[in-house]
């Protein structure tokens, strides 16, 4: 029993070595720029992937492979991360919202590149780099760990890196290089990505979906240590590991024994759920940045083009109506993330979640498994599963009442991980199910009508729940949350409700894309999935309908059409993107045209220039070269003229017509250049002044305004 102790402590120890590993690189990362890096996990997988491919394809010597992806590639990723993505952000106000999606989009972006490079199969012969003795990986992250308070507390770089996490701009002030502290930051916390991802791959799946996923459930180590304790992290880690290993020797009888399996095998994932949702926020801010594609007006004939898009693919057939299939089925669970992100200003990571519960649920009522009710027709399996999913919504819309940003997408984040690892991939629950489609509708074009009335039914909801009284307060509490409060508006039962609507609707993509396939497919459901869901609706048009349904089809279609990945490169592009473009990419097209459309001269048409000609003949040949004709008082000139002090009317009276006079005098205008008093108009400013008409000849007279100190205590004065 000792011996077993022993040893399973030993393996506990090999896990917590890598997990407080990735606590290191976080916290590092989050003290110098204030960023958490969603895309830790990738940068891991990449490196690992790049290790394998120069020592087993290429037969590179390990000795100089291990230095170059370490040393040499992890540190410029995050250097090349700092400079080209997050220093513009930070630029324009370091808002934590736009850093969460550039991180987000980094992460899409990584993953997408890895699936075009690699594949998307598993590396079983990953090189091996430390040898599997939990004591050597131990002393290896307590020495990094020992060595990174040294240089935080003892060390003058240490001291700028707390001054520019406190006030970047104060530090800026003070003569410390803010870039230079962010970039070494950036480049600790890729080093040890890249070390995380090299020691682990040749025990864990090396593959672009897997791999990352399971890097990123140890975000639990950071949040634990609130992203600034290194002896916490390193801890929590280390005791988490050890935990997780002793409870492989419980075997209960019973019911239970699958549950105690599944937490024994993801305790990271629990640790992650605690401390999203239980332990205090870490992030205070605004959930999403106002990007302006909200706001711009909807292109003419978008709606026509859009409907049209849709309809084309009742003409296909064979694999291209199956693949389109999915198409609408997608653009509703996007719908939902409209609604809650887009309206509710609300970040959601974990709208997969609840897609995939309603492919589940109606799989279960389908074949008669779901406890307490019995077997029902496809047709009425999925509106059922549709009212189940939709309560489950409180698991996230709870935890949103009294959190922000960060915190709340670490929450919505922690309920997708922990659906996918307790619910999706446990034999107890998806063994065997099989899902069918409605009868009279086995084919896939009667399929695709069927899934376009649903899609109409889903924008109906959509619009309702965006315009009147609740989207009205769902637009307010998006943009100032206490503003809204103040105003009266219910924001803990809007959040709930945004919540709930969300969750349903992403409950019936999630069913629809089930019955589209015949199957229930976990990974189509998968947390990463979910990212690529939220960075593609957020850079696309968060609040925008035709955003939607746009990203659904981009989605489904370079992926069909092209190599898998090319789809999630594109949106990981695209949020990279957003510190160059705040806007997003159609104010970025809008202000494009607007400086093309400007530089060109305005020209008349055929038919203006053929009015023009009617209106102003040329003038007869041998008359000489034509001139403007003298600008002529209007037919009122002669009895009225309206004076003006700038651009504002001052006074309206006759003017009589010019004759012999003295200069000055009332009885007519003198020579050029006399001038006569004009008194002020009755209801005009109160201040004092005249008015000096200075006749011209035939033209209007022109109008000289003096303005005299008003006086003080009078009562028509201006104050």
């Amino acid at each position: 029993m000792a011996s077993l102790t022993y040893d399973l402590t030993l393996a506990g120890l090999s896990v917590g070595s890598a997990a407080a590993l990735t606590g290191i690189g976080l916290v590092v990362t989050y003290r110098a720029t204030g960023v958490l890096n969603f895309a830790h996990g990738a940068i891991a997988m990449v490196c690992a992937q790049l290790l394998r491919q120069l020592t087993v394809e290429w037969h590179w010597p390990l000795a100089l492979a291990a230095p170059l992806t370490l040393l040499v590639v992890a540190p410029a990723i995050g250097m090349a991360l700092e400079r080209y993505v997050f220093r513009p952000l930070s630029v324009l106000g370091g808002d934590p919202a736009q850093t969460l999606v550039a991180s987000v989009g980094v992460f899409v972006l990584l993953v997408g590149g890895a699936v075009l490079v690699w594949g998307p199969g598993a590396r079983p012969d990953a090189p091996v780099l430390v040898a599997p003795d939990p004591w050597g990986q131990l002393a290896v992250t307590l020495l990094l760990a020992a060595g990174v308070g040294a240089v935080i507390h003892r060390t003058r770089f240490g001291r700028e890196l707390r001054a520019v996490v406190d006030d970047r701009g104060l530090a800026a002030l003070s003569g410390v290089d803010a870039d230079r502290v962010a970039a070494a930051g950036w480049a600790f916390g890729s080093f040890t990505a890249g070390l995380t991802g090299v020691l682990l791959a040749p025990y864990v799946r090396l593959d672009p979906y897997g791999m990352p996923l399971l890097v990123m459930e140890v975000v639990a180590v950071a949040v634990a240590a609130r992203m600034r304790s290194l002896p916490v992290a390193v801890t929590v880690a280390l005791g988490l590991g050890i935990a997780q290993s002793q409870l492989t020797r419980l075997h209960p009888a019973g019911r239970l024994e699958p549950l105690v399996q599944a937490v024994g095998a993801n305790l990271f994932v629990v640790a992650l759920l605690v401390a999203a949702l239980v332990l205090p926020g870490i992030g205070h801010r605004d959930a999403l940045p106002r990007t302006a594609t909200a706001r711009v007006p909807t292109p003419p004939g978008a709606w026509i083009v859009m409907v049209v898009l849709f309809l084309l693919p009742l003409g296909f057939a064979g694999p291209d109506l199956h693949t389109s299939v999915q198409v609408p089925a997608l653009a509703v669970v996007l719908l939902s993330l409209m609604v809650v992100t887009g309206r509710g200003g609300q970040i959601s990571l974990g709208q997969a979640a609840y897609a995939g519960l309603g492919a589940l649920f109606t799989a279960l009522l389908a074949a008669g498994r779901f406890p307490g009710l019995p077997a029902l027709p496809e047709a009425a399996a999925l509106p059922v599963a549709v009212l189940l999913v939709a309560p489950l919504g409180l698991l996230t819309g709870w935890p949103a009442i009294g959190r922000h940003g960060l915190t709340l997408a670490l929450a919505t984040f922690a309920v997708g991980v922990g659906v996918s690892r307790f619910v999706f991939t446990q034999p107890y629950a998806t063994s065997g199910l099989a899902l069918e489609r409605p009868a009279g509708f086995e084919g896939d074009r009667a399929y695709y009508a069927l899934e376009l009335v649903l899609l109409a039914g889903a924008l109906t909801a959509a619009h309702a729940l965006r315009r009147g009284r609740t989207g009205r307060a769902l637009a307010a509490m998006r943009d100032h949350e206490a503003g809204a409060s103040a105003a009266g508006v219910r924001v803990p039962a809007l959040k709930l409700t945004a919540f709930v609507a969300g969750a349903a609707l992403a409950a019936l993509g999630g069913g629809m894309l089930g019955m589209g396939v015949r199957a229930f497919d976990p990974a189509a459901y998968d947390p990463v999935r979910g990212l690529l869901w939220f960075a593609a609706i957020v850079v696309l048009g968060a609040d925008s309908v035709l955003g939607a349904l746009l990203a659904a089809a981009l989605l489904v279609g370079l992926d069909a059409g092209t190599r898998g990945g090319v789809a999630a490169a594109v949106v990981g592009l695209l949020a990279v993107l957003v510190g160059r473009f705040p806007g997003g990419p159609y104010e970025a097209l809008r202000r494009a045209a607007e400086r093309l459309r400007s530089r060109r001269e305005p020209a008349l048409t055929p038919l203006g220039a053929a009015v023009r000609r009617r209106l102003r003949p040329p003038p007869a040949r041998g008359t000489g070269p034509s001139r403007a004709p003298a600008a002529k008082p209007s037919p009122a000139a002669p009895d009225t003229h309206r004076f003006h002090t700038g651009g504002r009317p001052l006074v309206r009276r006759p003017v009589p017509p010019a004759g012999p006079g003295p200069v000055g005098s009332s009885g007519g205008c003198g020579p050029v250049g006399a001038d006569r008093a004009v008194p002020r108009a009755p209801g005009s400013s109160g201040a004092r002044g005249t008015a000096r008409v200075t006749p011209t000849g035939p033209h209007p007279p022109t109008v000289r305004a003096t303005r005299a100190r008003p006086r003080r205590g009078h009562p028509g004065d201006a104050p």
